[in-house]
């Protein structure tokens, strides 16, 4: 790799930490705005997984005039990330448009994408418009009757992504799934991290975004991967909410979605998530302040058995604000349930701004330096 590529990166991703660190500030300080929203400008896909429910095999992209509003429209809201999801979102043509278009908007962006459609030229346009992160979903190493997400297909589009490709790339794996050969996902994750790729973990859900449990077979793949996935956060959060979801036991939690997450599909409609479209199904063009309050206060009847890992990540930032010190001690408690200590850098931090003797001080100053008050 190139020594200039090399300080390109390095740089991205010195500034794309800051503004992390900023969106994360301003989440704390108010829970007025969302945190996380996913559009999608096209449903149709190039793939057919077996039990994917998100997708056709027609319909034709959103005009990206229209796109480009409902990204003003969210920028308005105060939404501090962006995902842009399908379908395959790669099928868009003005998808670099839209990238650079929230980038400008001062959000986050991000790309969910099964990968089949990149190339170096498709990659170099993407760090281009700005993006800042990307997630693959790989199934399998070999393709089989339930999915063609698979890593004999995917491998090279990694190797171009390592190469290539300025913003922040996650493998995500899915443990549960019917595919023929369930250790693959271990595999799979492997490869990631060997490529310098952060890995995550989600869980096989029905058509509503539920799960019943694991078997013993995938209970312990699960244990095998969580001990690859993302850092402290990530991997304390996912040990203690998914690993209650692969024992069957339901997670007691607050789920925002409907106003710190929320999901516009194609037809420009807000839902709670995309396992639960038709609700409130609220045009994002009449979407406010009041909508955003239902959302934060309603109680989801899905919630306990839910899968959707980015809404609990969503509802973690709050539970952070809300109770610091019960929420800290018990994804420190997860984290060394796996064997892990927390990183010297989250202890530091507790001390800071949570037990230290000028904690106040010093959540008063960082707020102030971050810009979130």
């Amino acid at each position: 790799m190139a020594g200039g590529q090399v300080t390109w990166r390095a740089v991205g991703r010195i500034s794309r930490r800051l503004r992390e660190i900023r969106m994360f500030a301003r989440a704390l300080k108010s829970p007025r705005h969302p945190i996380l929203a996913q559009i999608v400008p096209i449903r149709r896909c190039n793939l057919s997984c077996g039990y994917c429910n998100e997708y056709d095999r027609t319909s034709a992209p959103v005009p990206t005039e229209v796109m480009l509003h409902r990204i003003d429209r969210l920028a308005r809201l105060g939404t501090s990330m962006i995902d842009i999801s399908g379908g395959e979102p790669l099928l868009h043509p003005d998808l670099e448009v839209l990238v650079g278009r929230i980038r400008r908007r001062g959000i986050i962006a991000g790309l969910l994408t099964n990968g089949y459609l990149l190339t170096r030229e498709r990659i170099e346009r993407l760090n281009r418009a700005g993006l800042d992160r990307l997630q693959i979903s790989i199934d399998n190493v070999t393709p089989d009757d339930v999915s063609h997400k698979s890593l004999a297909v995917l491998d090279r589009k990694l190797e171009l992504l390592a190469a290539y490709a300025r913003f922040d790339v996650n493998i995500n794996v899915v443990v549960g799934a019917p595919v023929a050969n369930p250790e693959d996902a271990l595999t799979i994750a492997s490869r990631g991290r060997t490529l310098g790729f952060s890995t995550s973990l989600g869980l096989v859900h029905d058509a509503h975004g539920q799960v019943a449990g694991l078997g013993d077979r995938h209970r312990r793949l699960f244990d095998g991967i969580l001990g690859l996935t993302r850092g402290f956060f990530s991997h304390a959060h996912d040990r203690a909410f998914q690993g209650n979801l692969a024992r069957g036991v339901p997670n007691q939690w607050h789920c925002r979605a409907g106003a710190r997450y929320l999901y516009v599909c194609e037809d420009g409609l807000v839902h709670w998530c995309s396992q639960q479209r038709g609700a409130p199904a609220t045009p994002l063009e009449d979407y406010g302040d009041v909508d955003l309050q239902r959302g934060l206060s309603t109680p989801k009847p899905c919630a306990p058995y839910c899968t959707v890992s980015c809404v609990h990540r969503v509802a973690l930032v709050d539970r952070l604000r809300e109770q610091p010190r019960d929420t800290i001690d018990a994804l420190v408690a997860a984290h060394a349930e796996g064997g892990g200590r927390p990183p010297v850098a989250v202890t530091l931090l507790v001390w800071t701004f949570l037990t230290g003797p000028h904690q106040r001080l010093m959540r008063r100053l960082a707020g102030r330096a971050l810009g979130a008050g």
